[in-house]
């Protein structure tokens, strides 16, 4: 396999505009395998020596031409995207038409289709793509070392909460993501203050990430702890010590971090409009709730917090089952579905 980036992932300082300072990832990003940046090769040279084109989606103008010279040199096409009708419907009017016009021309260049979930599997089959060409290929992490480093950080984590000015009895409410409208965090505020705790100690909330709300939400909650932009590698000892990550987002296509979470142990709240609610979401590991709706928030983060210790360990047995294997195990179903086509077409 070889890896063409379109942009260079060096591990160097840039900004990001979603997190709204310079990000510097501290995992490396090209070791261990063939890869190459766009701007010292020739696309049109490596899908020509390729027997299978994989992408993943079609927001660059650099991949819709991907696919026009994969078509014109016959290649087949593996496409891979986040897309779902929860995050990204087509919409109505004039508008939809030519949207619908325009995706309707992407599928039809593609050979077959890796699903991330269930809701990304829907959104091939409303739009005509037959379930034949659809494979799973479940958006995971690294659950192994994701389990690992939460694991090694037990011994501290004590010591860990202690140094954030959180007792020990505290439990804690953990928010990770970039702070913009579109990831709704102030609704987590909202919904804290409406509980009645009932003299019961109220739980401490942790915001990791930065970006254009941050101090919006220091004022609504200026006993808040705020991290700002915490790297892959700082992430398990914080998920470690939460009891229940809440992602409320609008228009979700995914949701990485609460397969992080879960791998951690964690129990888990998102909006129905967050992607991966469909396939790792259940009463038994945290609850979702209709997107905006406050007093439906405070609900469920009532319940969970209740019953924080034994969700977490259902997510943690959950999130085990959604990873690389059965990402292999996608990949290569797709690609003897590639081959036996080879096949019927000679």
């Amino acid at each position: 396999m070889r890896v063409i980036f379109e942009n260079n992932p060096e591990n160097l300082a840039y900004y990001d505009p979603g997190f709204d300072c310079k990000v510097e990832w501290d995992t490396p990003l090209t070791d261990g395998y063939n890869n190459e940046y766009l701007s010292n090769t020739n696309l049109d040279n490596e899908i020509k020596n390729a027997d299978v084109l994989w992408l993943h989606g079609w927001g660059s103008s650099v991949l819709r031409n991907a696919l026009r010279i994969a078509k014109r040199q016959g290649v087949p096409v593996l496409m891979r995207g986040e897309n779902c009708d929860i995050a990204m419907p087509d919409g109505y009017g004039l508008r939809g038409w030519l949207k619908r016009r325009y995706i309707n021309w992407v599928l039809n260049h593609c050979s077959a289709f890796l699903a991330i979930g269930s809701e990304n599997q829907k959104y091939y089959l409303h739009r005509g793509v037959g379930i034949h060409k659809i494979f799973m290929t479940p958006y995971a992490i690294d659950n192994k070392k994701f389990i690992s480093n939460s694991n090694s950080f037990e011994l501290i984590s004590g010591d860990f909460k202690s140094g954030l000015g959180i007792s020990s009895e505290q439990k804690i409410i953990l928010f990770v993501g970039k702070l913009i409208p579109r990831k709704r965090p102030d609704i987590i505020i909202k919904a804290l203050n409406k509980i009645d705790w009932k003299g019961n100690t109220k739980p401490a909330l942790v915001f990791v990430g930065d970006g254009e709300m941050r101090e919006e939400l220091v004022k609504l909650a200026p006993a808040a702890i705020f991290l700002g932009f915490k790297n892959q590698s700082e992430l398990p000892a914080i998920y470690n010590i939460a009891d229940v990550l809440i992602l409320p987002s609008h228009r979700e296509p995914w949701g990485l971090v609460v397969n992080e979470a879960m791998a951690c142990a964690t129990a888990i709240i998102v909006s129905d409009e967050v992607g991966c609610a469909t396939d790792l979401l259940n009463d038994g590991c945290g609850k979702v709730f209709p997107s905006g709706d406050v007093s439906a928030l405070a609900n469920s983060i009532v319940y969970c917090i209740k019953n924080s210790e034994t969700m977490g360990k259902i997510s943690q047995i959950t999130i085990k089952k959604w990873g690389f294997s059965e990402d292999i195990i996608g990949l290569k179903k797709a690609i003897n579905y590639l081959d036996l086509q080879d096949v019927d077409n000679t």
